[in-house]
């Protein structure tokens, strides 16, 4: 059975690679330093995850000219990509990054996207129930457009779990917050890439992000890996906590995609273990892998490979 990935606010994602760029000038781009691919975090981790050579079947709300392109260049993607949206009135947003290798830096300027009507909305609660029992796990991630409730996700997940499916999250805190009072994941991965908080507190310390996720432990998620400032991961599991830090330089222009990466990763791992910090690890792998590459474009499976012994993981609790 194929894996459900749930985007529910598409995106159609350009990447702009400036050198030396900085505001208020005028850039002029050559035809090669600028792309444009389907995005939204759950369409990247299906992307990531035919490329492993997995079957995926890719469900949310789609509209508009921008909603046209998206499913155009997903279809020709890969034939492991089955794409089952709610199609909407209202145009989908548009995500803008701007990569400049000389800084080292990522800017990334993305739109909130369309309001979803609460018909639509229960449209597609009545097909999510109908494709659950069909798939062998689901992924639920990135954000939500206006008119779906930042609980949507533990909704999500209670219809999932009635049918003994598992799920993984990544979303920003007013979601994850919000839904886990409803229903927890296996696996939460934080979105900590516009602010650092979870549960609504701010984390700046390694013990606040460890905090956080031990209280994710404490609703249920059997697995929090946490992004500390980029430069390495924080897992907490009931069994305890562990750090996981990379060996090599990480070229923080090239991060764009990664997080969906790792959960792509993450998934394919599962599939085949459910020994969670085998899981964690390949993961961090296949996200390690990803920056060797310029553009948003997942990494090979030899690439993860050879970057298991790019990073080292030590239990601090």
């Amino acid at each position: 059975m194929a894996i459900l990935t749930v985007c529910m606010n598409p995106a159609l994602d350009r990447e702009f690679y400036i050198s030396d760029f900085t505001v208020d000038k005028l850039h002029r781009l050559n035809p090669e330093n600028s792309r444009m691919t389907p995005g939204g975090k759950a369409i990247n981790v299906a992307v990531d995850l035919a490329t492993f050579g997995v079957k995926t079947i890719v469900t949310g709300f789609i509209g508009g000219y921008l909603g046209e392109v998206v499913l155009s260049e997903l279809r020709k993607t890969s034939n492991l990509i089955t794409t089952n949206f709610v199609h909407i009135k209202e145009e989908i947003r548009e995500n803008i990054a701007i990569i400049d290798e000389k800084n080292h830096t990522l800017t990334e300027i993305n739109s909130s996207g369309p309001v979803i009507p609460i018909d639509d909305l229960q449209h597609f609660m009545r097909r999510f129930s109908i494709m659950v029992p069909n798939v062998s796990l689901i992924v639920i991630s990135g954000s939500v457009p206006g008119g779906v409730p930042n609980s949507i996700y533990g909704e999500l997940t209670r219809i999932a779990r009635k049918s003994n499916k598992i799920v993984f999250w990544e979303a920003k805190d007013e979601i994850v917050s919000e839904s886990l009072k409803i229903s927890a994941p296996l696996i939460l991965r934080p979105d900590f890439r516009r602010e650092k908080r979870l549960f609504g507190n701010a984390l700046n310390s390694e013990q606040d992000y460890i905090d956080a996720g031990k209280e994710a432990i404490r609703y249920g998620v059997k697995m929090a890996v946490l992004s500390y400032k980029i430069d390495y991961d924080i897992v907490v599991t009931e069994d305890g906590v562990w750090f996981i830090k990379p060996l090599v330089p990480i070229e923080h222009s090239h991060l764009l995609g990664t997080g969906d990466t790792y959960m792509a990763a993450m998934v394919h791992k599962y599939l085949k273990t459910n020994d969670l910090i085998e899981i964690a690890k390949y993961g961090y792998a296949a996200a390690l892998a990803k920056t060797w590459y310029k553009r948003k474009v997942p990494p090979k499976l030899s690439d993860i490979e050879k970057a298991m012994d790019k990073f080292k993981i030590e239990r601090v609790e």
